[in-house]
């Protein structure tokens, strides 16, 4: 199991659907393998985090239960695409869902309260607020 975590985490870093599609015909419960564990960087992390919006999708779709789970860093795909400045990737998700901004990583720290602490992305508490409006209410520890 683990080398075909491994396949698959090379397949998200390279952005290949059809091998990704492929590994899946191979071990139809991979994704929920992965899914099982509490922390773990899974391809969406990697793909989010290049900023690959074609694999991010598919995954997104496929397991969309990835999206909200923390890497052993504590961190989101979503935090981890804005992180790395993959702001079309950010936006291409939350279309997707809205409420992914109210995702909370390590110490209860939000893509909205990411935002207000890098100066390049203070333009982007606006999308943010505007796509999910509760997310002001959410507080960290």
């Amino acid at each position: 199991m683990d080398e075909r975590i491994e396949r698959l985490k090379q397949v998200a870093q390279l952005g290949n659907i059809d091998a990704f599609h492929m590994l899946i015909r191979e071990d139809v419960k991979l994704l929920e393998a992965i899914d099982e564990l509490p922390f773990v960087d899974t391809p969406l992390h990697i793909a989010a985090s290049i900023g690959n919006i074609p694999f991010s999708m598919e995954m997104m779709r496929l397991k969309p239960s990835l999206v909200s789970k923390p890497n052993l860093d504590g961190f989101s795909p979503l935090q981890l695409a804005l992180l790395n400045g993959r702001i079309e990737m950010v936006r291409r998700l939350l279309q997707v869902d809205g409420d992914l901004v109210r995702v909370k990583g390590k110490e209860g720290v939000t893509l909205l309260h990411f935002a207000a602490a890098i100066d390049d992305h203070l333009d982007l508490l606006v999308e943010f607020l505007s796509v999910c409006p509760h997310s002001i209410e959410d507080v960290t520890i």
